[in-house]
C-alpha cells in the first residue's frame, strides 16, 4: 500500500492520540510523557514532523566526516560467531577508511573502543538485538552498559511483537527506556523498526513513537529478518520523522549503487558489511543527497 503525505499526516495524528489516551497524556507536573512540555503540544508537534520535501539534509546526523560516502556508513560486524582477529579487521578498515562508525555486538565494544581511541571513527553497538523481545528494562541496562564500556551510538531493536499487538504504550517505554539513557550520556541513539516484519501502518506508528521519544535516528532493519532495506521503507521513514531525525538504511546494502540509492531515498546513515567494497567503487566520489528532493 502506498500512502501520500495527508495520508500519512492522518495516521500521525491518529498514532498520536493514541498515545495520549494510553497514558492518559500526562505525565508529573503536567506535562505529556512524549515530550516533557505542555500536553496541548503534541499533536501539533508531531504533525509538524511530515514537513515533507520541506528542507534539504546533510548526509548524517552527527558527526562522521560530511560529503565522503565512507562518512555514511556504520561498518557491520554483527554475525554471531565473530572472532576477536576479525573485529580487530573491523576495526582497522575503519580507521583506513574513516567510516563513521564501527557497528558490533556489545561483547566487543570495550576492544573497538581500544583500537578506535583517539579516531574520529565512533563505536556503534546494538540492545535487544535482534529480535526486541526483552523488557524495556533490560534494554535501558544494556544501554547504560555498552555506554559504560564505550559505546558512542546505540542501535535498539524495538518491541515488534507489542507493535504488532497494538500496544503502543508498551512500545513508546520500550523506545523511551533507550533513548533516555542515551540522551543523558550524550551518545546517539537509533531505534530499528524491523520493516521487513511491518505493515505500512506499522512503520509510520514506530517511526512517530521514536520521533517522540527524541532518538536520533530511526533504522530499517537488523539484517536479521526476510529481507533489510528497501528505497520505499527509506522514503516513508523519512516523510514520517521530517528533516531533523536520521534514517539509517540496513540489511542488503551490499554495493555503491544500493547506497546511493537509499540516500536518494533519505538516508543519512547506511549500515553495511560491504563498506570497505561500496567505498572502494566510490574512487573518492561524494554521495550528494540533494538529488534526493530533501
Amino acid at each position: 500500500m502506498s500512502y501520500t503525505a495527508l495520508d500519512v499526516e492522518r495516521l500521525v495524528q491518529i498514532i498520536t492520540e493514541e498515545v495520549l489516551r494510553a497514558t492518559d497524556g500526562v505525565a508529573a507536573g503536567g506535562r505529556c510523557t512524549c515530550h516533557s512540555v505542555h500536553v496541548e503540544c503534541c499533536p501539533d508537534r508531531l504533525r509538524g514532523v511530515l514537513d515533507a520535501g520541506a528542507s534539504r539534509l546533510g548526509l548524517q546526523a552527527s558527526g562522521a566526516p560530511a560529503g565522503t560516502v565512507a562518512g555514511l556508513i556504520d561498518h557491520t560486524l554483527l554475525k554471531p560467531d565473530a572472532t576477536q582477529p576479525e573485529i580487530e579487521t573491523l576495526c582497522r578498515e575503519a580507521r583506513e577508511y574513516s567510516f563513521a562508525t564501527v557497528c558490533l555486538n556489545p561483547t566487543w565494544v570495550p576492544l573497538a573502543a581500544r583500537l578506535l581511541r583517539g579516531s574520529p571513527v565512533g563505536v556503534c553497538t546494538v540492545v535487544g538485538f535482534p529480535l526486541g523481545a526483552t523488557t524495556a528494562d533490560v534494554k535501558q541496562y544494556e544501554t547504560r552498559r555498552v555506554i559504560f564500556d564505550g559505546a558512542t551510538e546505540v542501535d535498539m531493536v524495538i518491541n515488534i511483537g507489542a507493535l504488532k499487538s497494538g500496544d503502543v504504550r508498551t512500545v513508546q517505554l520500550d523506545i523511551e527506556a533507550v533513548a533516555d539513557a542515551c540522551r543523558a550520556a550524550q551518545v546517539v541513539s537509533k531505534v530499528i523498526i524491523e520493516t521487513a516484519l511491518l505493515t505500512d501502518e506499522e512503520k509510520v506508528t514506530a517511526c512517530t513513537l521514536a520521533k517522540a521519544a527524541g532518538a536520533t535516528f530511526v533504522k530499517t532493519s537488523t539484517g536479521f529478518a526476510r529481507h533489510g532495506a528497501t528505497p520505499a521503507d527509506v522514503a516513508l521513514m523519512r516523510r514520517v520523522v521530517g528533516a531533523e531525525m536520521g534514517v539509517k538504511a540496513a540489511g542488503g546494502v551490499r554495493d555503491l549503487s544500493g547506497a546511493q540509492e537509499m540516500v536518494r531515498a533519505g538516508a543519512t546513515r547506511i549500515g553495511a558489511s560491504a563498506g570497505v567494497k561500496i567505498v572502494q567503487e566510490s574512487k573518492g566520489a561524494p554521495v550528494s543527497a540533494a538529488s534526493s528532493g530533501y
